[in-house]
């Protein structure tokens, strides 16, 4: 079992004067509030206590159970200044656990599902698309604004839009009845300390969701196509590409002996047994079936909507989150 450190440290402006996004705990109304503790904190609790409660009542396993608590699996990567170890993120712990003696026959993830079971989810493919202008004063800039790389952006950006679609409704690129998002992550271009400059080139990064049954290589081929188009359709923008995030998604069969026992468990526990979803945020899942641990994604509500008081769950039902876990140890691993 795993878990990642908080997303955030409270210290944002955005952040800051939340109760729940802050490193200090508190009980109201039967819930508890704290940073982390959705994301994914509760669940590292309910392993624990999971343990806890499986060695007061004189369990003896006829298996191991590991909890290894790692870093680095939010969606992150070190990218041109943007460098060092507090950059570093999609399953980089895992990686570095998995590669270093810690692995298992399974691994039950207790990331937030809302209690479903996630057989699979999707990937990610970060692309940096650049488009080059000229350096020139901007006194001097007079009837050339078409070479300003900001301006020329505009075009591309359009292009680009276009094109989101096509990803997006592709039948190729859907999953369990989920499609695949397209997101404009972030733009970047010009001196903010140097303005009486026009940009060299504007950079723009599109964060590409994959599903797990297509190949990074297969992804990574149908993108840059799609900015050798762009290229070809603005011939004098000087248009580049590079792909410099692969993380590829994850699956488990349905009849994997992990997830029946997650079924009976929580369906002991909870009166009913779990639903199924696809998710499309990543997951260290990822690094760890690639070690050969088929991993199941589930665990508490995702907590984080009360944008008003920060992250929380209920408490009762992280109670109910750890008696499954507990349970699901003594189907897996059988009883000595």
């Amino acid at each position: 079992m795993e878990v990642w450190a908080t997303a955030g440290v409270a210290r944002e402006p955005w952040l800051q004067g939340v109760p729940g996004f802050q490193p200090q705990h508190f009980v109201d109304g039967g819930r508890l509030y704290g940073l982390g503790i959705s994301n994914m904190k509760g669940a590292l609790a309910c392993y624990v206590e999971a343990v806890h409660a499986l060695q007061d009542a004189g369990v003896r396993l006829a298996g191991d159970v590991l909890i290894a608590a790692v870093c680095g699996e939010i969606e992150k990567a070190q990218q041109g200044e943007e460098a060092g170890a507090q950059y570093r993120g999609y399953a980089a712990g895992s990686r570095y656990l998995v590669s270093h003696g810690g692995v298992a026959d399974m691994c039950l993830l207790g990331e937030p599902t809302e209690g479903k079971v996630v057989l699979g989810h999707y990937g990610a493919l970060w692309l940096r698309i650049r488009v080059h202008g000229h350096f020139i004063h901007t006194a001097f800039t007079e009837g050339r604004r078409g070479l300003n790389s900001i301006l020329r952006m505009q075009e591309v950006l359009a292009a680009v839009n276009e094109w989101i679609p096509t990803w997006e409704d592709d039948p190729e690129n859907g999953y369990r009845g989920a499609k695949a998002i397209v997101s404009i992550g972030a733009i970047d271009g010009g001196f903010g300390w140097r303005l009486a400059r026009t940009p060299h080139h504007t950079d723009l990064f599109l964060d590409v969701r994959v599903p797990p049954t297509k190949l990074m290589g297969v992804a990574r081929r149908q993108v840059l196509d799609m900015v050798r188009g762009l290229a070809a359709r603005f011939p004098d923008y000087g248009i580049e590409g590079e792909v410099y995030v692969t993380a590829p998604g994850s699956e488990i069969d349905e009849g994997h002996e992990l997830v029946a026992a997650i079924d009976a468990s929580h369906a002991e526990v909870f009166g009913a047994v779990p639903g199924r979803d696809v998710t499309r945020w990543f997951s260290d899942a990822s690094a760890l079936v690639r070690y050969g641990i088929p991993t199941v994604n589930y665990g508490t509500s995702t907590g984080l909507m009360d944008v008003e008081r920060g992250e929380n769950l209920e408490i009762d039902g992280l109670v109910k989150t750890a008696e499954t876990y507990a349970r699901v140890a003594m189907r897996v691993c059988g009883v000595a």
